[in-house]
């Protein structure tokens, strides 16, 4: 009971955490917590080999930091480890970018290095 309570209190101050700013992990506990929420979700699906993934990741981090995206929490997939998450979202390819609003998916792009790009899949998810 006491480990429970422990991970309830530590994802707790992940997704406040991640509200503020940064990318987080993705987990299923936090995407289920955000999603029963309501809350506007950024899932962006990173490989660290992958270029394009590696050039999404400031525009990202840069967008969500800015006042009009705070409230979007950006969580990150690891295509080389979490193919369940991957077939849950339906995702082939690394550099997937997939935004959430109410519970639902709202848009979604892939390979997008764009920033205006980025930033009006973003919109999609206020």
């Amino acid at each position: 009971m006491k480990s429970l309570l422990r991970n309830i209190l530590i994802l707790s101050f992940m997704v406040a955490g991640s509200a503020m700013a940064d990318t987080v992990p993705y987990t299923q506990a936090i995407f289920d917590k955000l999603q029963h929420e309501g809350q506007p979700i950024l899932v962006g699906v990173h490989a660290d080999w992958c270029p394009t993934c590696r050039a999404q990741t400031p525009i990202i981090e840069s967008l969500i930091k800015q006042k009009n995206y705070r409230g979007i929490t950006s969580l990150r997939v690891d295509f080389d480890n979490q193919k369940d998450v991957l077939r849950a979202f339906r995702v082939s390819r690394q550099s997937t970018l997939i935004v959430f609003k109410g519970g639902k998916e709202v848009g979604r792009s892939l390979g997008d290095t764009s920033p205006d790009g980025i930033e009006s899949l973003l919109r999609k998810a206020l």
